[in-house]
C-alpha cells in the first residue's frame, strides 16, 4: 500500500461542505490525511463527512457547524476544535458568500455580511497557529481570496465582496511574514469565475447557462474553472512540494490576471 503525502496529518477547511473546499478536502482524504470540515448547515455537513468517510475510512473525517456571522457561533466552534482537534497542521479558509450589490445599493446587513467572515478567518488562523506553535510544529495555511479583489468588472458588482477578498490577501502576506521563523506556511490562491453553485443563488435558473457561456470569454483560455482545478492548486500549496513558498497569492484564473478579455 502506496502511503500518501498527507498520511499523519490533518486538515482543517473552514468552507468544506462544497465546492472548491470539499474538492480540497477530498483531495487530501485520497492521499492520506484526516480532514475536519467546518459547514454552516448540520445536514449538508454530516452528507459532506459520509462523502468523504468513503474517500478516507471512517474515523479520519470529521464535521462541524458554525455560524461564522456569528462571533459567539466562532467561538464555539473554536472551543470544539481546541477540545477535540488539537492536532491540526493543515488550514484552507475558502468559507464565502457572494450575491452582486451595486455600491449605492449596499446596506450595512451586505458589508456585515461579506467582511464578517473575515473575522471569522482572523481568529480562527490564530487559534491553530498557536497550537501549531505550542507544540513546535511547521503547519501550511492556504486562504481562499478572489481575482475580483485586484480587477473590476463592469457588470459584476462586488465592492464589499473585494474589500473582504482584499483584506484577506493582505492577511496572508502579513501572517506569512511573522509566522515564517517557525515554520508556518501561509499562501493564498485567487479563482477567476469558478463554475460553482453558488451562482444559482442569484441567477434565474432559465438564464443560468446563458450567463456562465458569457462568463467563458472573461478569461484569456477561454473558459470558466472548476473546483477541482483550483483545488489542485490548494493542495499543492499544502504539500511539502511548496516548502520555500509562502506569502504568495497565486492566481488560479485562465488567466484573466495577464490580460482580460472583453465579453463577445
Amino acid at each position: 500500500m502506496t502511503v500518501g503525502q498527507f498520511e499523519n496529518r490533518k486538515l482543517l477547511v473552514v468552507g468544506g461542505t462544497s465546492g472548491i473546499g470539499l474538492e480540497a478536502a477530498r483531495m487530501v482524504a485520497e492521499q492520506g490525511g484526516s480532514v475536519v470540515i467546518v459547514g454552516n448547515r448540520v445536514e449538508k455537513a454530516e452528507d459532506a463527512r459520509q462523502q468523504l468517510s468513503r474517500v478516507a475510512g471512517e474515523g479520519k473525517v470529521f464535521a462541524l457547524t458554525a455560524d461564522l456571522h456569528s462571533a459567539e457561533s466562532v467561538r464555539s466552534l473554536m472551543g470544539k476544535l481546541g477540545d477535540e482537534h488539537d492536532d491540526i497542521d493543515m488550514l484552507v479558509n475558502t468559507a464565502g458568500i457572494f450575491y452582486p450589490v451595486s455600491f449605492l445599493d449596499h446596506t450595512e446587513d451586505d458589508y456585515d455580511a461579506f467582511l464578517s467572515i473575515n473575522r471569522a478567518f482572523f481568529f480562527i488562523t490564530q487559534q491553530i497557529t498557536k497550537s501549531l506553535m505550542r507544540r513546535d510544529k511547521p503547519g501550511s495555511i492556504v486562504n481562499v481570496t478572489a481575482t475580483a479583489a485586484k480587477q473590476a468588472i463592469e457588470t459584476v458588482p462586488a465592492s464589499s465582496y473585494s474589500m473582504a477578498k482584499i483584506g484577506l490577501e493582505a492577511m496572508t502576506k502579513h501572517v506569512a511574514m511573522e509566522l515564517a521563523k517557525n515554520g508556518i506556511r501561509v499562501n493564498a490562491v485567487a479563482p477567476a469565475i469558478v463554475e460553482t453553485r453558488i451562482f444559482e443563488r442569484f441567477i434565474p435558473g432559465e438564464e443560468l447557462d446563458s450567463a456562465m457561456q458569457e462568463f467563458h470569454s472573461l478569461h484569456p483560455i477561454g473558459r470558466n474553472g472548476t473546483t477541482e482545478e483550483v483545488a489542485e492548486t490548494i493542495v499543492f500549496l499544502l504539500s511539502d512540494k511548496t516548502s520555500w513558498v509562502t506569502g504568495a497569492v497565486w492566481d488560479v484564473d485562465g488567466g484573466m490576471m495577464a490580460g482580460r478579455m472583453l465579453a463577445k
